[in-house]
């Protein structure tokens, strides 16, 4: 299922709050599925779509944090932490691994509705990077390997006279290559290249001239 429409999961073990956080999801149109526990959160079939996840910090199999973590290795949606029984260092942890929002029942509901909202724009945006660097993965991929040993040297300015000499073969064949690392990059200025390449992870520090 691929769809832009913005879905937020619940994962609370307490069937009175799953059933209170759905229906006020839902009460601002929002697509909302609720579990009652971690695993089933995990076994479940997500829809490929920018989502948030509403996390119970205390839950009956493995607690909220510690799904955070598990969430962390992949591309996991970004938490709004929920709990009655909040502490200090929780929250810091919960916060610096890259938390919207830890709140404290009962929380206000404007208050959950906003960081709901701020984390669909923020794994938005990161959806959309991460669909970028795939494209641009796809592209340098259809470079030929004379091509991407070439392609450090355009990107870090370097002329094709001096990028031949540094490859021991002509001006010419560097401009050739230059114009094809170009046209599949789909590039439409050597500015547009250098940032695809930064994006790629391409260091700029080729040959062995300055």
């Amino acid at each position: 299922m691929n769809s832009d429409e913005p879905i937020v999961f619940v994962v609370d073990d307490d069937y009175r709050v799953r059933e209170a956080l759905s229906s006020l999801i839902a009460s601002v149109g929002l697509r909302v599925v609720a579990f009652g526990s971690a695993a089933e959160f995990l076994e479940s079939e997500k829809p490929d779509s920018p989502a948030c996840l509403v996390l119970d910090l205390q839950l009956p199999d493995v607690n909220g944090l510690e799904l955070q973590r598990k969430l962390a290795a992949g591309d996991g949606p970004p938490i709004v932490f929920i709990t009655g029984h909040g502490d200090i260092p929780s929250s810091v942890r919960a916060m610096k691994a890259g938390a919207i929002e830890f709140l404290p029942k009962p929380f206000n509901e404007q208050e959950l509705l906003g960081a709901i909202d701020a984390a669909i724009v923020l794994d938005r945006e990161a959806r959309q990077k991460r669909s970028e660097l795939a494209e641009l993965q796809k592209r340098y991929a259809l470079l030929t390997p004379r091509e991407r040993e070439v392609l450090p040297f355009v990107v870090a300015g370097f002329a094709n006279k001096q990028t031949a000499a540094d490859l021991g073969t002509s001006e010419i064949t560097i401009g050739v290559h230059r114009g094809q690392i170009m046209h599949k990059m789909g590039a439409r200025s050597l500015a547009e290249l250098v940032r695809m390449s930064d994006n790629l992870g391409i260091a700029r520090t080729p040959g062995r001239s300055k």
